[in-house]
């Protein structure tokens, strides 16, 4: 396998059980999405919604989770992978001797906020020359593997897979046979300029809706949305090309019916090859979307902020949790606490087991969360429409019950499997909430308890000064009185506690580096001797990595950003997306894509090149 500047992923077969996580694509229509390996597999489908059970899985169980799979079948061939320009349509070239085709995998979406709209996954293999065979397979496993299905097949490319509760419709122009009553398999022969359509979907799929789908307008259409949405990004910078990859990366985590964005697309991908760090990202942290909208924000898109503060809004009204306060950390796509964690009877992906669906994480107290989500907000109400009374009315109650409760224990932004600690981020995160509600009343004239948010704010400071920093380490750390360094402080001049100057800072910086930056790549914290409540290691956390580029861009070392970019650009994949983590030898690990480094990855160039540019 090879990977080229130019986005291109090259494979000859036989592909393995399971493709390299940074092996895959992924294509969605903003309700939920589809992953696609490089060649052409997808492995990884849940319907209709990013958080509903999965009806391909193979991802993590290659005998058991199901695939969609396409093969050329003749002669030795290499596939390479690419996005058309400016969209998430996905395209897997097939090349061999015989011929050249190409598979276009796209979820049709006509424009935005369509009541018309219906979800539905569209591969249309198309030869671009020669003559090529291919098999195709659909073998779908609905509710994780867990529910069985029967498959109808009838004329002119119809088939039917049922469960007791679900069902997905298959419209082609193959001819299809069953295997073993629940699979489906076909075979054709296409000459140059001829073209091949089959259409899944979790609805009955009408001779017209067919129609329409088949035709190439279908793939132009799907672009033009995409193309149209990214036109409105104010980026003109140096990483164009990267930074909006990104922003159409966040925008597909997007649940435009609802307003949420979820913070990956994947469930259940390890941290470390064989770990136990497997987590479900398929839900809406009121973190990663706070981040999310500052780094939209910061290229002109204001639309998905207004939908997630009515989401938002929504959640205030849920009433206060005596555990985590006025919000939850985490919420389903309507605005429900995640299940319960259950752990699937599946391998995992490479033998890393357990799978677990659901979070327990929804559970802890997370007071970071609330600093985040206030500074998204600040921004909103700077660079947007401004917020509505009604929104300022719940935040002023939000900044009530930090003022009673900054100062208690929790299990912060990283959700260690412990008992809750004083975290340093945490106090961080509570200083920067009221500080921004400060400056809100101030530049709106909105009323509030200024002189209480301000009395708590300094208090805060004060404690992050005098036990949040170790003399003997001359680092801030991360935990109160502790010894440990944690790569979350590096967002200390982000969010202008210290000015990027300050010796603590400069100080703080240097010692992350000796100790948790290997090559720019940044780990979070050390995992080695289990304190977080979990065995094994990690990968470095990509989010962190594009934080230590803000650092150094801040700190005026603008030759090491600029460097320090550019490696963590060689990280991504071969469509610029990227996962949780980089391993050791460079392998992508964790939940993809992640929205939390794709949003620092757009913060860290918007900042850099400012700098450059003065």
């Amino acid at each position: 396998m090879s990977t080229r500047c130019d986005g291109a992923t090259t494979t000859s077969s036989p592909t393995p059980a399971y493709l390299p996580i940074a092996d895959h694509g992924v294509i969605g229509d903003l309700r939920t999405a589809a992953v696609i390996g490089v060649d052409g597999r997808i492995d990884w489908f849940c319907c209709p919604r990013f958080d509903s059970p999965s009806v391909f899985g193979s991802l993590l169980d290659a005998e058991h989770g199901g695939a969609w799979t396409i093969e050329q079948i003749d002669g030795d061939v290499t596939t390479r992978q690419f996005y058309l320009p400016d969209s998430n349509v996905l395209v897997t070239r097939f090349m061999s001797d015989d011929g050249v085709a190409e598979v276009q995998d796209l979820m049709p979406i006509a424009r935005p906020h369509d009541p018309e709209h219906r979800t539905r996954i569209v591969r249309r293999v198309v030869c671009v020359r020669g003559k090529v065979r291919f098999r195709m397979r659909i073998a779908p496993r609905f509710d994780y593997g867990r529910a069985p299905h029967t498959v109808e097949v009838g004329g002119n490319g119809r088939a039917t897979f049922e469960t007791a509760e679900t069902r997905l419709h298959i419209a082609s122009d193959a001819e299809w046979h069953a295997i073993d009553d629940r699979d489906l398999e076909g075979v054709f022969s296409l000459r140059t300029g001829e073209s091949m359509t089959t259409v899944a979907a979790p609805e009955s799929i009408a001779d017209d809706c067919f129609t329409h789908d088949r035709r190439p307008e279908v793939v132009a259409e799907t672009v033009t949305f995409w193309q149209n949405w990214i036109s409105q990004s104010t980026y003109t910078g140096r990483w164009r090309e990267m930074v909006h990859r990104s922003a159409l990366t966040l925008k597909l985590l997007t649940h435009e019916p609802s307003g949420a964005v979820v913070s990956a697309v994947t469930a259940g991908l390890p941290e470390s090859i064989g770990g136990e760090r497997n987590w479900d990202y398929r839900y809406v942290w009121i973190r990663d979307t706070a981040f999310t909208l500052y780094a939209l924000l910061r290229l002109g898109f204001t639309d998905e902020a207004a939908a997630f503060m009515q989401w938002l809004t929504c959640r205030f009204a849920d009433g206060e949790d005596d555990l985590t306060g006025p919000l939850r950390l985490m919420y389903t796509l309507d605005g429900d606490p995640p299940p319960e964690e259950t752990r699937l009877d599946w391998e995992g992906y490479r033998g890393s087991s357990p799978v677990v669906i659901g979070n327990a994480a929804a559970q802890q107290r997370q007071l970071d969360i609330y600093g985040e989500l206030i500074d998204s907000v600040y921004l909103f109400n700077k660079y947007g429409p401004g917020i509505s009374y009604q929104s300022w009315t719940q935040l002023c109650d939000v900044a009530a019950w930090l003022v009673d409760n900054w100062d208690a224990p929790d299990q912060s932004i990283w959700e260690v499997r412990t008992e809750p600690r004083h975290h340093v981020y945490s106090r961080l995160m509570c200083w920067v909430g009221l500080e921004r509600m400060i400056r809100m009343s101030r530049q709106r004239g909105l009323p509030g308890d200024i002189a209480g948010w301000m009395t708590a704010r300094d208090e805060i400071f004060t404690q992050i000064m005098e036990r949040g920093w170790n003399e003997k380490l001359g680092a801030f750390v991360q935990t109160l009185d502790a010894d440990r360094l944690d790569a979350s402080l590096l967002l200390i001049p982000a969010v202008k506690l210290l000015a990027p100057t300050d010796d603590r800072f400069q100080s703080t910086l240097r010692a992350i580096e000796d100790e948790l930056v290997s090559d720019s790549l940044v780990f979070r914290y050390d995992t080695t001797d289990g304190h977080d409540g979990l065995d094994g290691g990690e990968g470095t956390f990509s989010l962190c990595s594009f934080w230590y580029v803000e650092a150094l861009t801040r700190s005026g070392r603008l030759a090491d950003a600029r460097l320090a970019m550019e490696k963590m650009f060689t990280h991504a994949n071969h469509l610029g997306l990227y996962a949780e983590q980089v391993g050791l030898t460079g392998e992508q690990l964790g939940n993809l894509p992640q929205a939390f480094t794709h949003l620092s990855l757009i913060s860290a160039a918007i900042n850099l090149d400012r700098r450059l540019a003065n």
